[in-house]
């Protein structure tokens, strides 16, 4: 598509964000639940299989998620650079949003950003880690706390190779100091909401699961969403958020899932 197409798109999506948000939204969690049925069905052919092949079929999904995660952060972060396509199209929905959205769509997800923050994560973080070691679960407790200390490490590193500038913004509801490439709110909330929902998988019954992965697609697309809208990120540190995220996330669920065979293969 030439590259005044992908403004033009730019624009238009722009002047109707936050519509495009709640359609996105919806379509996300449609699709969430088509995940966890199918996921349902691969379950239980991997429970007919002999112990090693069902192993394999786990980490077969789980390195293929880590792959693509990895593979999409890549293909984002080779497009950066000072009047490419990406960058301009980047300016280009940051102003149309800045022009477009009003004031009381902005204060609402000045609300929903701060899902996203750093002191809101620690204290998830503490909170969850003393619970399920309360409740004797350390191997999650451990997985749980390495989760979110090993984003919090990736993720400044990610920015002080890339540096790349924020964007303006006038609206003065949010500032943000830092490098903007890829967006730390974006990849924290998918860690910790996504090993959130698999820890609610792992130790709540079976009718608290859906709602649970649910909850998590629906809280990090909307922190994503909201920084975006809040114009402290560009719509590709987003993405690249979202891709880096999900495959560190995916990297500790394929770790504690590959633990907990080891101890059991140990057992006599």
């Amino acid at each position: 598509m030439p590259a005044e197409r992908w403004l033009a798109a730019a624009a238009w999506l722009g002047e109707h964000a936050l519509a495009v948000y709640a359609v996105t939204l919806v379509a996300l969690l449609l699709a969430a639940w088509a995940g966890w049925a199918a996921w349902g069905q691969v379950r239980r052919v991997r429970d007919d299989l002999l112990p090693p092949a069902g192993l394999l079929l786990n980490l077969v999904a789980g390195f293929g998620i880590v792959a693509a995660g990895a593979t999409g952060f890549a293909e984002i972060a080779e497009q950066l650079g000072p009047g490419s396509t990406m960058a301009r199209v980047d300016d280009a929905l940051s102003a149309a949003i800045g022009t477009h959205v009003g004031a009381a769509t902005l204060h609402a997800f000045t609300l929903m950003t701060q899902l996203g923050d750093a002191l809101v994560l620690s204290a998830l973080g503490v909170v969850f880690a003393i619970g399920l070691w309360w409740r004797h679960q350390r191997s999650l407790a451990l997985a749980w706390v390495l989760a979110l200390a090993g984003n919090a490490l990736l993720n400044p590193t990610l920015k002080r190779i890339f540096e790349r500038i924020r964007p303006v913004h006038e609206h003065g509801l949010v500032s943000e100091a830092g490098w903007s490439f890829p967006s730390g709110h974006t990849s924290g909330a998918t860690v910790a909401y996504g090993m959130l929902a698999f820890v609610a998988i792992r130790t709540l019954p079976p009718r608290w699961h859906l709602p649970a992965v649910l909850g998590a697609t629906g809280l990090a697309y909307t922190v994503g969403s909201s920084r975006v809208f809040l114009q402290v990120h560009f719509a590709s540190d987003v993405a690249a958020g979202f891709a880096s995220g999900g495959a560190w996330l995916m990297v500790c669920v394929v770790s504690v899932v590959l633990s907990e065979r080891w101890r059991l293969a140990r057992l006599p």
